[in-house]
């Protein structure tokens, strides 16, 4: 095996071992600016809270790209009996940030050493993925005033696809979503005197119901859209009705405007089971993530990059329905996010964020080629 892949899979194997939550990243983030000091790249620390920016200038090319990988680990127990599992109780890279961190920093260090480009190429480090509010941070905090791009691309791998597949798409690539609370006030009692009062669970199992149909009736049918209740919670006790009950869920959309038809139909079915039975409620409903929206050239450039490196380029995938806090860097400027496949065994196939999950270590050559192949050929030297 190649030195510098044996390399970028000891670097994956000790982010994998040491996991950082959120902003919370000290040990990972003085790693990443370590290495990207020790090839000779221009480093800033402490954007966005812990961001870390690596700047590489070759030549006078006027063109600059981002290249973004996120670093925080997930707050689970790893249950793989790898060598290099989690030392850390409660906490592992159950998502893959270590691989795409490992890759990007193998990609900085081949084009340091003899990257042909002309340009500039910032390589972007960003903490609290998981929780939607790194790239915000980093944004908010001047990453794009002080670092300038023409386009940022960032990547994830993909459980079930198998090695050496990229796959991307122009348009929405990966789903809002939307985390609601819904609160019934109703009027509990004796459970033997259903009468003199109102029970929250029959009002709230009627609104869990009506939420059921947003999709399968608000929606067009051609629009992708998901609404899950995640929770039902009461003040009820075995022979006490319930005055309060509390619902929780999450929601799903590929696009701004279908976000905004779920929540609008939401609150109308909540205030009309309420009415009709005189109970109050109050809807809360917040936008964590926007849907990820790729920039259709950056999705050619990309797509063409992939081309010379992968196995196989389908630059036409299906959207997913999971979400991405690149959608914040991709609509600041151009951009795109790419799919890499991680394989289609044992655990490098579990679904992300299980306790089995495990980055496959195969598919760090194909990230790499990747992201050198995209900056060779956006900053190319005449």
């Amino acid at each position: 095996m190649d030195g510098s892949v044996n390399e970028m899979i000891g670097w994956r194997q000790d982010f994998h071992r040491h996991p950082e939550l959120e902003f919370d990243l000290p040990r990972t983030s003085a790693r990443v600016a370590e290495l990207l000091e020790s090839f000779g790249l221009e480093v800033h620390r402490g954007i966005g809270q812990c961001g870390v920016v690596g700047v590489l200038q070759r030549g006078n090319g006027p063109r600059s790209i981002g290249i973004r990988a996120d670093m925080d680990a997930l707050p689970i127990d790893e249950t793989n009996g790898v060598a290099h599992r989690s030392e850390t109780p409660g906490k592992m890279h159950a998502c893959g940030h270590d691989g795409h961190m490992a890759m990007a920093l193998g990609a900085a260090k081949q084009l340091a050493e003899n990257g042909a480009f002309s340009g500039r190429a910032v390589f972007i480090f960003q903490p609290n993925e998981e929780h939607g509010h790194g790239a915000r941070a980093m944004i908010d905090d001047g990453l794009f005033d002080r670092f300038p791009v023409d386009r940022v691309y960032g990547l994830h791998n993909m459980p079930g696809l198998p090695l050496g597949h990229v796959a991307t798409r122009a348009g929405p690539i990966t789903a809002s979503e939307a985390l609601f609370e819904i609160v019934i006030a109703a009027r509990g009692g004796h459970a033997a005197l259903p009468h003199m009062g109102v029970d929250a669970i029959t009002v709230g199992a009627e609104v869990v119901g009506a939420l059921q149909t947003i999709v399968s009736r608000k929606l067009d049918p051609a629009m992708n859209g998901v609404v899950s209740v995640t929770g039902f919670e009461t003040d009820g006790a075995r022979n006490v009705l319930p005055g309060r009950a509390w619902l929780t869920g999450d929601c799903r959309a590929l696009t701004p405007e279908v976000n905004d038809r779920i929540e609008t139909s939401m609150r109308r079915i909540v205030d009309g089971i309420c009415a009709a039975h005189e109970v109050g409620a109050t809807v809360g409903y917040e936008t964590i993530f926007p849907p990820t929206i790729n920039d259709a050239d950056a999705v050619k450039a990309a797509a063409r990059a992939a081309d010379g490196v992968a196995d196989k380029v389908d630059a036409d995938c299906a959207p997913k329905l999971f979400s991405e806090d690149f959608a914040h860097m991709a609509g600041a400027v151009p951009g795109a996010f790419l799919l890499l496949g991680n394989g289609t065994e044992g655990s490098h196939a579990r679904p992300l964020h299980s306790a089995d999950y495990d980055f496959n270590d195969a598919a760090l050559e194909t990230g790499r080629a990747l992201w050198v192949a995209l900056v060779e050929q956006e900053l190319r030297a005449d």
